[in-house]
């Protein structure tokens, strides 16, 4: 390989790098400079909220929701996979029980840090919080 080989990608990044600069000066120039009020208050399906929520959104959910990201791409792997099984052979087979072990390994590492358990009185015992509470 030469370095004439990587030209391509060179010039890659540097339409990437003007796209980029390009991109924040024309937002910066066609932003608005003062926003009005309306445009400063949340949005809520066109109703104006009467009080603040009670309690913030729990943060549990989003853990779940990137747990959930997690296995379904490996999902899509593993369909990748299954659809040239046969011409990967043997090597194809040892890569994808590694990489379903790690997988597992995940999804045992947050089984056992509570991750998925929506009980908050069990989920006490793995942060330690019955011990300090019985202390």
């Amino acid at each position: 390989m030469t370095l004439a080989d990587y030209l391509p990608i060179a010039i890659m990044l540097g339409l990437a790098a003007i796209f980029v600069a390009v991109s924040l000066v024309v937002s910066r120039f066609f932003s608005p400079d003062r926003p009005t009020p309306e445009k400063l208050d949340p949005y809520e399906c066109g109703i104006v909220p009467e009080v603040e929520p009670a309690q913030r959104f729990p943060v549990r959910f989003y853990l779940v929701a990137m747990l959930f990201v997690i296995f379904d791409v490996e999902i899509i792997f593993l369909f990748a996979w299954a659809s040239i099984w046969t011409d990967l052979g043997w090597w194809g087979v040892a890569a994808i029980l590694i990489f379903t072990a790690f997988v597992l390994e995940t999804l045992a590492y947050v089984w056992k840090r509570g991750a998925l358990d929506w009980n908050v009185k069990r989920r006490a015992r793995y942060t330690g919080e019955e011990l300090q509470e019985a202390a």
